[in-house]
């Protein structure tokens, strides 16, 4: 993109400025007139010369060079030992710790370091940097201001073939960086020499990926491990799950056998809350979810199938294609699938049946976001075909709220993880909504259109509530950041979502048990009905039967022609009136018209063969 910037300015108000100053003058040389010369001259009368009325301008053009910006690693490692010590092992340390203290120097550098720390302690005491003035006030409400949102930056794919951008991942440290997998989920559409690189990028630096990621086949998701932040998960198009170490370089640090790995694209990968910080899971279209320990990935440590049925049959499964764990509740998982269900599962259910504890059915497609809401766990926020649904645990039936069934399709979604009322989603026609449901339920609080110019794929958003970003269908990641009314807590906002989410979920549970008894009751008339036949053979007789349908054809017969009759009556010509006040010519007219009418009548009452008319005019 060219930056441009015209200044257009007159040529005596920039640049250096004369400087006159009064002097003698000099003569420098002196040509006396040549009669010769004057010989040659030739009048010239008229004189045409031309002049400009305006001022003259000048443009000048000025373009800075951009700033490029490198990131480079240090690797610190702890020093000041003596080659004949190793630092690992604890006996010499100690030793060495030993023989240093009894050393005179060792003190004289002690006493003299503790002045100076004891200056910087009794500094600190008496002045607290970190000190509260206005603990007592509340926080400041920003509901006044408009919603709005802004574009920050565009990191566009640098292939020549675009690819969609699958997923969005963001750095865990700081959120200066952002992972971005570019994977094209058109099964054998892909053109040829698409490359199969995923990038991640610095948010000051847009011109270039900082790090390239090159798997054996394209990466559908990518994830940050929160825990060490130079390892990343990811779920290849191939089935295979991936490890990569940055400080490694752009290789794949760890990969997953093809016999063991999933049979279809990995579409959704998600880190475990451990001590190790190693342990993940996946999920795939196949029907199976996966868990896995990064340190060895030959083959995964535990595998469920998303039968419903509960019996474990792969050829029964679901394809899984979102997936869903919160880390305050360990044991429970979930599964959104490409039939429009979500399975709630047990981790640590030992049966098919205790795995899969309950099923969600409202979507007519594939569920393609699965989000707990991170204030109240208890409800989850899904999106599938044209609406995205809020649901609750406690109700399993229906969706305790939706959205309006919108003309583009979802493609995902996200909760604020700063406002518990905020939800994020994405459409097929490049719109970013924004809903608040405490402002508005029925609209969207924020639509952005048009953040570019083809379809919107992915969504995430930062840890502070404040940036989103948002991938596409030909690989161009938008960073937008949201005003502050969007990202900042507003004064009883949680009370407020919870009422809600709690009056919603009544409401529903009262719907679902007058549903049931009028189920129930018709189950009971069905059942009754069919008893009493059951109970009483049917018997026919066509005579009857014959008869009675003869009846009700001459009643409508009968009917229709007393509808006749009824019309014609209506038509008839009433008395003329006594012309004793009116002149000759009203009566002539009058008469001419009686005439004119009843030759109508005549023609019309001669053409129908009523015996209540007898075909008399």
């Amino acid at each position: 993109m060219e930056i441009v910037y015209v200044y257009v300015k007159k040529r005596s108000e920039f640049g250096k400025q004369c400087n006159f100053s009064d002097r003698q003058a000099e003569l420098n040389i002196d040509i006396p007139p040549n009669p010769e010369l004057a010989e040659q001259f030739v009048e010239r009368n008229p004189v045409d010369t031309g002049i400009q009325c305006s001022t003259s301008m000048s443009e000048h053009e000025a373009n800075t060079e951009r700033f490029e910006m490198e990131t480079r690693g240090v690797n610190h490692i702890e020093g000041g030992w003596p080659k004949d010590v190793n630092p690992l092992e604890l006996e010499q340390t100690i030793r060495f710790r030993k023989k240093v203290e009894k050393d005179e120097n060792y003190i004289n550098a002690i006493m003299q370091l503790g002045s100076i720390m004891e200056h910087c302690i009794k500094q600190n005491n008496a002045i607290d940097i970190y000190q509260e003035y206005f603990d007592d006030e509340d926080a400041v409400e920003v509901t006044d201001e408009a919603p709005s949102a802004k574009t920050i930056n565009v990191f566009r794919d640098p292939q020549e073939i675009k690819r969609p951008a699958t997923h969005v991942s963001w750095h865990p440290d700081g959120n200066r960086k952002l992972a971005v997998a570019y994977s094209c989920l058109n099964f054998q559409r892909a053109p040829e020499g698409m490359s199969n690189e995923s990038y991640i990028w610095d948010l000051e630096n847009p011109n270039r990926p900082e790090i390239t990621l090159k798997p054996s086949s394209p990466l559908v998701t990518l994830e940050y491990n929160p825990k060490d932040s130079h390892v990343l998960l990811a779920g290849c198009y191939n089935g295979q799950i991936a490890c990569w170490d940055t400080r490694k370089g752009s290789l794949v640090a760890e990969l997953s056998t093809i016999e063991f790995s999933h049979r279809d694209p990995v579409y959704g990968t998600i880190w475990l809350q451990s001590k190790t910080g190693t342990e993940c899971f996946s999920a795939s279209t196949d029907g199976q979810v996966m868990w896995w320990d990064i340190r060895k990935l030959s083959e995964p440590t535990e595998v469920v199938i998303m039968d419903i049925t509960k019996k474990e049959h792969l050829e029964n499964a679901l394809g899984a294609i979102s997936l869903e764990f919160e880390s305050t509740l360990p044991t429970k998982f979930m599964v959104g699938t490409e039939q429009g269900v979500v399975i709630s599962c047990n981790r640590k259910g030992k049966t098919p049946a205790e795995k899969i504890v309950c099923t969600f059915s409202g979507h007519h497609g594939p569920i393609y976001a699965l989000q707990r809401n991170p204030f109240y766990p208890k409800n989850f926020l899904t999106v599938g075909d044209w609406t995205a649904r809020i649901w609750s645990e406690d109700s399993r039936e229906s969706s305790i709220m939706w959205t309006k069934y919108h003309m583009a399709y979802l493609t995902d979604a996200a909760w604020s993880p700063v406002r518990p009322a905020v939800f994020f989603t994405t459409k097929m026609d490049g719109t970013l909504d924004i809903w608040d449901f405490v402002f508005k339920q029925c609209d969207p609080a924020l639509s952005l259109k048009q953040v570019c110019d083809e379809a919107l794929f992915c969504l995430r958003v930062q840890d502070n509530g404040c940036f989103i970003a948002c991938g596409s269908q030909l690989g161009t990641t938008t960073l937008l950041e949201v005003s502050n009314g969007l990202c900042t807590l507003q004064r009883n906002e949680k009370n407020t979502a919870s009422s809600i989410f709690e009056r919603e979920t009544r409401r529903e549970k009262i719907l679902e048990a007058r549903h049931r008894e009028m189920r129930l009751k018709e189950k009971g008339k069905a059942e009754g009905r069919d008893d009493e036949l059951r109970d009483e053979p049917p018997i026919l007789n066509l005579e009857e039967l014959v008869t009675k349908a003869e009846e009700e054809f001459f009643d409508i017969i009968f009917t229709e022609l007393k509808r006749k009759e009824a019309e014609a009556m209506k038509k008839q010509p009433k008395p003329p009136k006594q012309p004793s006040q009116e002149t000759d010519e009203e009566v002539q007219g009058e008469e001419e018209a009686e005439e004119e009418r009843g030759d109508g009548e005549g023609e019309e009452g001669g053409g129908e063969e009523s015996p209540a008319l007898g075909g008399q005019p």
